[in-house]
């Protein structure tokens, strides 16, 4: 397959996006594509140039090329791996796009813009470092996510993967299975420091009586310092998996999939719903076939006393333990199924239904049976025996499955690819092959909602019973010690590097945390107003019981909700922080001026004093000829400095005229002799390649953009 030859080496001279992410061969491999073996080579060619085509195009102007040995030849081991990175400047641009948050010179975080990246703190012209690693893997994960189909009706070469226009070319792939998996490459340096940090030192803290509301605090600082708090996206892209009509959003005025509400209200109440409760239903039923056993180990025991039957007593709840496992799982598959067929625009509406419809289930499948022995047959032997069981039973399940495993699995298969890579030395570079061979064959990291979904159902298992076995806090200590090393060995030697995903806090997760909290203050104080201790006080009157139970939770109740509102989520110096960061954007909005159109988000910036004097049009044309200036036809000569012209530059009248004229966009540094020699240049911020239609009428000493609220980039006159 004939691939470009790329040049080593840059133009000293600053280039503009559109020639800077096409033509570089050496870059840092940030993310790996691999395709399935018997890909057709079309299908390569036409993936390779909708992932290197300019945005404009609805490409995603990203540098792409095979994973090659020293000879630059494809080996049968690496035939279709490929590696996916991006320039300095195009990953700034992405950073702007994502509206990722930076820290500036003053020690504020703010979002990063182009227009004002030196403002921002360790940001120098040629600093690669600026950016961090996960940051520009993220960047590029969103900007593969977001390719999508224009006027194509198949994937080349399969006529069965049918393709219309808005849907995601990379989510068809992987369902196609062209695309067999893309995943970003691990820091090897970062990851040893991790290592030291995550499990090879260990420390003890102490925790807080209200972990919920301190952990809130403590989530608010970690995620301000991550730049993730003040992290905010105007309008949240439709996620991957959302399909629909090709249409035009009426708030941002883009081409997206568009699929009717009551569609999806009609699935979620006509399909979604009698699902999730004939799920309930049959968990019941497990429920009942348990209790069965229960009834029929006692009655073996109390024929036949003896250790067997004595052991055999527990075998109940260890079955039904395991059985609960696998109904959870198996659930959870059909609950993301369903969620899916939904066909949710949004990333956070899909992960809000799928969390609702798996904690539903997972509550009533783990703890139902507890609920009924506790309050309904009345027996705390049977309850401690059962809570104990399931308890402990589902954290050895969990060690095994989830840690034990996966790490025996890779390390049998690193040290099959050690062996294969020696025999193969001298033929390949080693290192990067080595590197994305074994990267490629490790699991892949599905997300925090398994680690929040066990974290929350332990957090039952403790709470909510606590008053009858004190003993399953101290279980919990004793596995979560064990979980924190098994997690970071899993993350650091097992699992593939998971792309970044930035979020403010844990979400609906911490609703769902301070709900049982609430539910286990009641089910306590009923317990306790159960035990034959209490009941031994009020000996006569069971009403008076009743009243101070009532009166005992309500009293607690309050006070927890007195703690929570007493206790600020965040702490004093970020709320600061934020407040003036909320002063300075709408002191900035103050100063411009309205909508060129109602609904678009079109304005026109006052340029900062240095850019008051416009450069010549005529001037910026061809590139510098042997004494250093340029000189195009009809041109004058003329040093420049470095000016930093991001993908498009829009020409806009002089001051003088105040006449109605259309503005004329030009690409890169392409000579174009019909713009007005006099006119006004200044940087569009236009990272979707969309370039919207607008006239000015009259600019006075302004300067137009488009699609950005960012001040333009500096542009220097002649010397």
């Amino acid at each position: 397959m004939a691939w470009l030859k790329f040049p080593v080496s840059l133009p000293k001279m600053r280039v503009t996006l559109s020639s800077l992410d096409t033509c570089e061969s050496s870059f840092t491999p940030l993310v790996v594509i691999e395709l399935a073996q018997d890909v057709k080579e079309e299908t390569k060619e036409w993936l390779k140039s909708r992932i290197i085509a300019k945005k404009k195009d609805g490409g995603a102007q990203l540098l792409f090329r095979p994973l090659l040995n020293k000879y630059e030849k494809e080996t049968i081991e690496n035939q279709n791996l490929y590696l996916v990175g991006a320039s300095n400047i195009r990953l700034l641009l992405g950073a702007e796009a994502v509206g990722l948050v930076k820290e500036c010179t003053d020690a504020a975080m703010r979002a990063f813009t182009y227009g004002t990246r030196h403002n921002f703190k360790g940001f120098h012209d040629n600093n690669d470092d600026f950016l961090t690693m996960a940051e520009c893997q993220f960047i590029i994960k969103h900007e593969l996510e977001n390719l999508r189909a224009k006027d194509e009706k198949m994937i080349p070469g399969y006529p069965q993967a049918k393709l219309y226009p808005g849907k995601s070319l990379m989510r068809r792939l992987l369902t196609s299975g062209i695309v067999t998996q893309v995943f970003p490459l691990h820091d090897t340096e970062a990851l040893k420091k991790l290592e030291d940090t995550w499990y090879t030192r260990f420390a003890l803290k102490y925790q807080p009586i209200v972990i919920l509301e301190v952990w809130k605090r403590g989530c608010a600082n970690m995620t301000y310092r991550w730049g993730t708090l003040v992290m905010k996206r105007q309008f949240e892209e439709p996620r991957p998996g959302f399909h629909g009509v090709l249409g035009i959003n009426s708030v941002t005025g883009r081409e997206e999939p568009l699929y009717s509400s009551y569609k999806r209200q009609l699935r979620i109440y006509l399909v979604s719903l009698p699902f999730v409760c004939l799920c309930l239903y049959f968990s019941l039923y497990v429920m009942m076939i348990y209790f069965d056993l229960e009834v029929w180990a006692l009655g073996l025991h109390e024929d036949n006393e003896s250790v067997w039957t004595g052991l055999l007593l527990y075998m109940p709840s260890i079955v039904y333990a395991i059985v609960i496992e696998v109904m959870n799982r198996l659930y959870r598959y059909a609950a993301e199924f369903l969620t899916s067929w939904e066909n949710h625009r949004l990333e956070s509406a899909y992960q809000n239904h799928l969390i609702l419809k798996v904690l539903v289930f997972n509550f009533l499948n783990c703890f139902a049976s507890l609920f009924y022995i506790a309050f309904v047959l009345k027996d705390m032997k049977l309850l401690r025996q059962s809570l104990a069981t399931l308890l402990i039973t589902s954290q050895i399940l969990n060690q095994v499955v989830e840690s034990l495993l996966p790490y025996w699995l890779q390390r049998k298969y690193f040290l099959k690819v050690k062996r294969k890579v020696q025999a193969l030395k001298v033929d390949i570079d080693t290192t990067l092959y080595e590197k994305v061979l074994l990267e490629k064959e490790m699991g892949t990291y599905l997300g925090t909602f398994d680690d929040y979904l066990e974290l929350f159902l332990q957090f039952g298992y403790v709470s909510l019973f606590s008053c009858v076995y004190p003993l399953a806090a101290t279980f919990a200590v004793l596995n979560n010690f064990t979980e924190v090393n098994s997690d970071a060995l899993k993350m650091c030697r097992v699992f593939k590097r998971p792309f970044a995903e930035p979020s403010a806090s844990i979400g609906v997760w911490q609703l769902a945390f301070e709900t049982m909290s609430v539910i286990s203050v009641v089910t306590n104080c009923a317990l306790i107003g159960m035990s034959p201790q209490v009941n031994a006080v009020f000996p006569e009157s069971k009403t008076d019981l009743v009243l101070i139970v009532v009166a005992v939770e309500h009293a607690l109740l309050a006070l927890k909700f007195i703690l929570a509102f007493a206790i600020p989520d965040k702490p004093r110096h970020i709320q600061m922080k934020l407040a003036r960061l909320e002063f300075e954007s709408l002191e900035a909005l103050k100063q411009q001026d309205l909508p060129l159109h109602p609904g678009r988000s079109q304005r026109l910036l006052r340029p900062p004093a240095s850019q008051q004097t416009p450069p010549r049009l005529d001037i910026l044309s061809k590139p510098a000829n042997e004494d250093g200036g340029r000189k195009p036809e009809g041109g004058v000569p003329g040093r420049w400095e470095e000016s930093s012209l991001s993908p498009s530059v829009l020409a806009v009248p002089s001051p003088n005229s105040a006449e109605e004229y259309p503005p004329h966009t030009c690409t890169g540094w392409g000579y174009q002799p019909e713009l007005r020699p006099d006119a006004w240049l200044c940087e569009v911020a236009d990272t979707q390649g969309a370039h919207l239609p607008c006239k000015v009428r009259s600019m006075g000493r302004e300067a137009g953009t488009l699609g950005s609220s960012m001040v333009p980039s500096h542009l220097a006159p002649p010397r």
